[in-house]
């Protein structure tokens, strides 16, 4: 990383997130700030999670452009420098799209491909396909994404919703390069979730359709009944398509629930207001209270994310990458 931000033009900085990790990571972390000053660190108190941890290295960046990316090296630091050149030509957002995915397995590919294609069909939002988080984004975007205080967070979505000018720079996602990922097959699931239920309200109205093709299912079921009952008088009164009936309605009735439920769980996390994370500050950091806490009026007053800056000349002086 460090010969990376020695070939941009410009000053640049590197934010290192620390999700509540309970690794050696906030040591090698503070070894190399102590190495080298361009390395600033953002300590969470807690783990808060992926796209919480993101919103904290947007926040606390200072450049004029932010890069966000994996720790892992899954995301090339190399890249970076191809994402600052589509800046410097213009644009607000650059997407680095995965062209290829090694050291995953097909499960994982094949899940993550399809999620892409599905939320682009349900969303409004124009959701570039096989883009992750790994992306530059400019001040203004920054700005704007500050005000959007949102507990569940799905930050993919939440940029392109943004709009502003977007380009996307290909790229091949390597293996890890050490450790094993923290990222449970739950946590994807919630993500994919957060993506859905935040940015389309197609599962509520196939929630009204469900219910109101099971009403007219069962009026011409009803129907049928009486028309029996009224020509034939050997009609067997038995208990299994009634129960069939009771069973099937009540599954779609708890289904449509669940639904509804996931709408209402999103709203009562909003009505709370409670702060999106705290950080744990570094005595023995000059940046150590930087970002005490953010409340959802004042998150508009924060940074970026740490990164690399070169090739800015062209675009005001320098950015951030994380």
């Amino acid at each position: 990383m460090v010969s990376i931000l020695d070939q941009v033009a410009g000053k640049a900085e590197v934010i290192l997130v620390n999700d509540g990790s309970k690794d050696g990571s906030l040591k090698i972390m503070r070894e190399m700030r102590a190495q080298d000053d361009r390395f600033r660190i953002v300590n969470l108190s807690r783990n808060f999670g992926h796209q919480t941890a993101v919103t904290a290295g947007i926040d606390a960046a200072n450049g004029d452009a932010v890069i966000v990316m994996d720790a892992d090296l899954q995301d090339p630091p190399e890249v970076a420098l191809q994402l600052l050149g589509k800046w410097c030509e213009g644009y607000d957002i650059v997407l680095a799209r995965r062209v290829a995915r090694s050291g995953e397995s097909l499960f994982k590919r094949t899940t993550a491909a399809l999620f892409y294609r599905f939320i682009r069909r349900l969303s409004s939002v124009d959701m570039p396909l096989d883009v992750g988080d790994f992306r530059l984004i400019d001040r203004k975007v920054v700005n704007a994404l500050a005000r959007m205080p949102e507990q569940d967070r799905y930050l993919r979505g939440m940029i392109s919703w943004l709009g502003f000018s977007t380009t996307e720079v290909p790229f091949q996602r390597d293996e890890r390069v050490a450790g094993e990922s923290k990222y449970p097959l739950r946590a994807m699931i919630r993500l994919a979730v957060n993506g859905v239920v935040g940015f389309s309200d197609v599962p509520l109205r196939l929630a009204l359709w469900f219910g109101m093709t099971i009403s007219v299912l069962a009026l011409l079921f009803g129907l049928y009944i009486l028309t029996s009952w009224f020509f034939n008088d050997h009609v067997v009164q038995g208990w299994t398509s009634t129960v069939l009936v009771l069973t099937l309605l009540g599954g779609l009735q708890l289904l449509m629930l669940g639904i509804v439920g996931l709408y209402i769980g999103r709203i009562h996390n909003e009505v709370k207001r409670r702060p999106l994370y705290f950080v744990d500050p570094e005595p023995d950091s000059p940046q150590g209270s930087l970002l005490e806490d953010h409340q959802p009026e004042n998150r508009l007053a924060g940074g970026g994310v740490a990164g690399g800056g070169g090739a800015a000349q062209k675009r005001r002086s320098g950015p951030s990458a994380a």
